[in-house]
């Protein structure tokens, strides 16, 4: 199953570092971010796992839970938790999924429909795709997909960037220009008239007539 952005995220029932889950359930009314790792104790998924755990308090002042998931037991997770707070220096208080029977992964299309029913013996080149982040909407629906080689550190001030631009225009008829910040300057959407644009952003700015700009809304 491909999945693509508005799609209803699959939902499933897993055993966490928090216990049993049903995610749709676990999201509840909030946002979620779903991020992915090929196997415990690798150096560069520890170092992420930890940019996380010092950045949950943002993704919590943005009503967004944060969960991560790695093809291994919770055992191994629970495990690993100390070396990612050493490394990170902020203990991990958000919930990892064990996916040891794959079935996440594939459900995500991470992994293949034949790419077995274990982790044992599979290494982190066989779950090399399994490096993906996914932002969910409180409709369950898939807002961002993110796709990360082995070798390159995810970069969550991004995705935090992204989420704010999400949940902005969720709810304003705005866009967000390339590299866009918070409080920057916003595009108005082509469903807006002049006339409305007058109302509803007055002292917009005309860049051309298919682009025009305004102060971000509160």
């Amino acid at each position: 199953m491909s999945l693509r952005i508005n799609d209803i995220a699959p939902d499933f029932t897993a055993e966490t570092t928090q216990g049993t889950i049903n995610f749709h359930e676990w999201i509840g009314d909030s946002w979620a971010v779903l991020f992915s790792h090929p196997k415990d104790f690798t150096p560069v998924c520890t170092t992420e796992l930890g940019a996380v755990a010092n950045l949950e308090a943002q993704f919590a002042e943005r009503g967004t839970k944060v969960i991560g998931l790695s093809v291994d037991p919770v055992g191994a997770h629970e495990a690993w938790a100390q070396d990612i707070e050493d490394v990170g220096g902020a203990k991990v208080t958000y919930p990892l999924i064990g996916d040891p029977e794959l079935k996440v992964a594939k459900l995500y299309d991470m992994l293949a429909a034949d790419a077995g029913t274990t982790s044992e013996g599979r290494t982190p080149a066989n779950n090399a795709p399994v490096r993906t982040v996914f932002v969910i909407g409180p409709d369950k629906r898939i807002k961002l997909l993110m796709a990360y080689p082995m070798t390159t550190g995810r970069n969550f001030d991004e995705i935090i960037r992204v989420l704010d631009s999400i949940q902005l225009t969720a709810t304003h008829k705005v866009a967000t220009p390339a590299n866009w910040k918070q409080g920057g300057d916003v595009i108005i959407t082509g469903a807006v008239s002049n006339e409305e644009a007058d109302k509803i952003f007055p002292g917009y700015k005309t860049v051309k007539p298919y682009l025009r700009t305004t102060t971000q809304p509160k």
